[in-house]
């Protein structure tokens, strides 16, 4: 009989253990401190009475039973359905040609119904098609599809209970309508030109899900998939269906790992770690997912857009992601003076016209000055969205299924498949980081750079960035794995259990009660890093274990609409996998049970900090009647804002402090302060070039130029410094592209015993958009520094409405005069038209980093 036990610590933690009975159960474990939820994990089955173990003797209480609620009107189809499938997915494995694979699929017993109908195969041989297309179609309609073939006049909502189509009864009427009345006969296409494109759309869509799940059986290995998920759902059933959550006995612990806010000196030691690695590091954007909730919309052509092209800022939501990127190759350049340009994998998908948006911005902003080389696009597949009560294919019209991307875990096999692991080595890199284009804040200071970092320098494999959970967000949990294999050895590993499972493991995804399971956890942010080797080989593996997460997620309603134009909401989802749980793949495992300092053992690892400095996401769309703008644009705005806070108040810079989200529900924040990211990134650097001073409220600062310097300035309006070259010019290298060249010819400027005072931003127009940083001003002081340009204002005051515009090798001198404003313009020495007449330089000192201005 297995034996349960606990640890001393008062963390809560979830068990689940197999005793080889029959009865499932609810138990609960008390200590001192806080309750500990147990619960099954089937398909096995829980014993109510515990051995003690050595270590501790813990009562336990059991609940009610668990009672299976009764079985959705379709529960035992699906496992017939399923049956049928595997059956034939196997014989499928066992077919070696295309010729043989296609005469398995013409021995099922839904094919054969397809193919006996008549009109079938004088339809089918007016397509013209080849055997690989036969093959996809075939597949169609043996995974229970048939209907997506379908060419009726109308289409009626499937209910729970009416049966699966087995043939094409309409299209026998509809090919002799056509033949009587358009003159067509046999040995032409029964289609019309906009039917035989979607029927060629369909033919790659069938081809992509094939290829793409070929690890799981293509288009019929899809389909068991999703009823396995659905009929585990519809009979309530408590489990995963990964194979390796397959054990005796499996407990979740909130993991402990490194706070960078407390522990400030080791967060410097690994930000350290992090820039001095960056040679060995790549990053990776997976920018594929459709941003539904988002509903950002060309305001001119009325077409959808993704997340990337969302303006936000003053610039994309990509831009931002290569701005906080090209800062830390600044940071790196400043401190070991070599230029280092680090290669970029973007997974893109065809939604939302997402791959040739995100590519034609790269073009048209000359690849960000990386060269054209420095990316590589991989697009993932769009695969059919489900209805959850029949698991039929959702359509719009006949050949056009209702099709979403499969989730961000598709990344790992697809780079595989694509060659981007390959591509990496190619550019000398061992690990990347992982970021999501929504998430905003997630470069703030050094969470990026510990977490890659510590990754590199205790060469781990896989790495979480976490903070705190907000209660009720739909975010997942990182958690610490430990489990009891079947073969006896325990498994310990971080992992990740997204919002939509919560329900499997016992956690409720609203508000928690005292001392409750969730309000332990720290929150899924999906900012990781990965080991590349680590990660090919999941990617690699030719079975499930490629895709790490495997769900379908019914908590949304499906929404399209129909070629009638009528508009149906209906549950249902799409096969999903998630890239976090790649992690599932890395679990350490001991011959015994480690009861203490495990982690520091492991593969994975975590790192935390504030959670306005790791994530706040602009992801949905703030409606007009929200009183919440958590994950909208105007609430992530609002923490960029306190990060601002954070950096500068500790800068003896005076600052109005910001409130919580409630009190701009109505109003707008109480400044706006933009710094461009190569300031710092991290606030030990930024802090040495702001010094004293204040900026009131209702003020806007915007400082685009890395090489800057603020003392004692009192800022009362809007102040506006913009360079062209904020980190360095470019330079057309041996392809003919502009590369940037970090620290050659930057613009700067020096701000001393300045104050600044004007009427700024109107606050009352009704039409600013704040966190586009589109705003109606009604003065402000603005510096434009063109080229290698300089500014410099000392010992004045600059009252109303001005613009500084400073020429390419020039220096522009402000100082009081009598009256008003004296302006000196002079060209900047030859010699000094690259470095520039002055600059910072950084210096490493132990685990800091330290800043000296040298004037030359």
């Amino acid at each position: 009989m297995a034996t349960a036990t606990t640890r001393a610590s008062p963390s809560p933690s979830l068990l689940l253990l197999n005793n080889n009975h029959k009865t499932n159960h609810f138990f609960f474990s008390f200590n001192s401190k806080k309750p500990s939820l147990f619960h099954p994990f089937p398909p096995l089955s829980f014993s109510l009475s515990l051995s003690p173990s050595p270590q501790s003797i813990t009562p336990r209480v059991s609940t009610v039973p668990l009672e299976y609620a009764p079985p959705a009107p379709d529960s035992n189809n699906f496992q017939q359905e399923i049956s049928r499938l595997k059956t034939l997915r196997l014989n499928l494995s066992n077919s070696k040609t295309l010729k043989q694979k296609l005469k398995a699929l013409d021995s099922d017993v839904k094919v054969k119904n397809f193919l006996n109908t008549q009109g079938c195969k004088r339809f089918l041989s007016s397509l013209g098609l080849n055997s690989n297309d036969l093959f996809l179609v075939k597949s169609l309609v043996a995974a229970g599809q048939d209907h997506v073939l379908d060419m009726g006049f109308g289409f009626q909502e499937k209910s729970v209970k009416s049966p699966v189509k087995t043939a094409l009864y309409s299209l026998v009427e509809i090919i002799e309508k056509w033949d009587s009345n358009n003159g067509r006969n046999g040995n032409h296409s029964v289609l019309v030109h906009d039917e035989t494109e979607d029927f060629k759309k369909l033919l790659k869509v069938l081809g992509q899900v094939e290829e793409f799940y070929d690890c799981i059986g293509g288009i019929i290995g899809y389909q068991i998939m999703v009823l396995e998920l659905l009929a585990q759902s519809s009979l309530q059933i408590q489990t995963t269906t990964h194979e390796s959550m397959e054990c005796q006995f499996l407990e979740i612990h909130p993991p402990t790992g490194c706070d960078l806010s407390s522990n400030t000196e080791y967060a410097s030691q690994a930000a350290l770690w992090g820039i001095e690695g960056l040679p060995d590091l790549g990053e990776i954007y997976p920018l594929g997912g459709s941003a539904d909730r988002l509903s950002f919309v060309d305001s001119e052509t009325g077409e959808c857009l993704p997340a990337a092209m969302l303006p936000y800022c003053g610039r994309t939501l990509l831009e931002g992601l290569i701005r906080d990127l090209q800062a830390r190759e600044f940071l790196y350049f400043k401190l070991y003076g070599k230029q280092c340009i680090t290669p970029v994998a973007i997974m893109t998908s065809s939604a939302k016209n997402n791959h040739e948006h995100i590519t034609s911005l790269c073009e048209r902003l000359g690849w960000f000055g990386r060269g054209r080389e420095s990316f590589r696009f991989f697009e993932q597949p769009l695969v059919p969205a489900v209805n959850a009560e029949d698991g039929q294919w959702l359509v719009t019209k006949p050949f056009v299924p209702v099709c979403k991307p499969g989730g961000h875990g598709v990344i790992w096999k697809l780079a595989y498949d694509k060659g981007i692991f390959q591509w990496f080595y190619d550019h000398g890199r061992k690990g990347a980081t992982v970021r999501q284009v929504s998430n905003v804040v997630a470069a703030t200071d050094v969470t990026l750079l510990a977490l890659a970092g510590v990754g590199l320098h205790h060469g781990k494999k896989l790495g979480f960035a976490s903070c705190k959970r907000n209660i009720g967000a739909t975010e997942g949990i990182n958690v610490l794995i430990e489990k009891k294999n079947l073969d006896g050895e325990w498994a310990y590993g971080l992992s990740c259990i997204e919002y939509t499972e919560f329900d499997k493991f016992g956690i409720t995804s609203g508000r928690p009660s005292p001392n409750s399971l969730q309000e332990e956890f720290p929150a899924n942010t999906n900012i990781l890093y990965v080991d590349l080797h680590s990660a090919e080989l999941v990617g690699s593996a030719r079975s499930e274990r490629s895709l790490p997460g495997l769900v379908f997620n019914t908590k949304k309603s499906i929404v399209y609409t129909d070629y009638f134009g009528n508009r149906h909401s209906v549950p249902g989802g799409r096969l999903e996998c998630t890239m976090q749980n790649i992690a599932d793949n890395f679990l350490n495992t001991y011959p015994s049970r480690c009861y203490k300092d495990v982690e520091d053992k492991l593969d994975t690892f975590i790192v935390y900090n504030e959670r306005r400095r790791v994530t706040s996401s602009a992801k949905k769309k703030r409606k007009p009647s929200d009183t919440s703008l958590h994950q909208t644009p105007d609430g992530s705005l609002l923490d960029i804002m306190r990060n601002a806070y954070d950096l500068l108040s500790q800068c003896d810079i005076d600052i109005p402090e910001v409130e919580s989200n409630d009190k701009y529900i109505d109003s707008g924040p109480p400044f706006l302060i933009f710094l461009h990211p190569a300031l710092g990134p991290v606030w030990e650097v930024t802090r040495q070039k702001f010094s004293g001073g204040s900026i009131s409220k209702g003020s806007e600062l915007q400082i685009e130029v890395a090489e800057f310097l603020w003392r004692n300035v009192q800022l009362e309006g809007s102040l506006v410094v913009a360079a062209e070259n904020i980190m360095g010019s470019t330079k057309a290298e041996d392809k003919g592209e502009p590369i940037l060249q970090h620290g050659h010819r930057c613009g700067r400027c020096k701000l001393n015993n300045v104050k600044v005072l004007n009427d700024g931003i109107d606050w009352t127009f009704p039409n600013n958009v704040y966190w586009k940083h589109d705003v109606r001003r009604f003065e402000a002081l603005k510096v434009i520094l063109h080229g290698n340009a300089e500014f410099e204002a000392n010992d004045v005051t600059i009252q109303g409405n001005h613009v500084f515009e400073v020429p390419h090798g020039y220096k522009m001198k402000i100082t009081s005069g009598d009256p008003g404003l004296a302006v000196q313009l002079d060209p900047i020495p030859q010699n000094l038209m690259d470095s520039g007449s002055w600059f910072w330089k950084y210096n490493i000192n132990g685990t800091h980093i330290f800043l000296e201005l040298v004037e030359l």
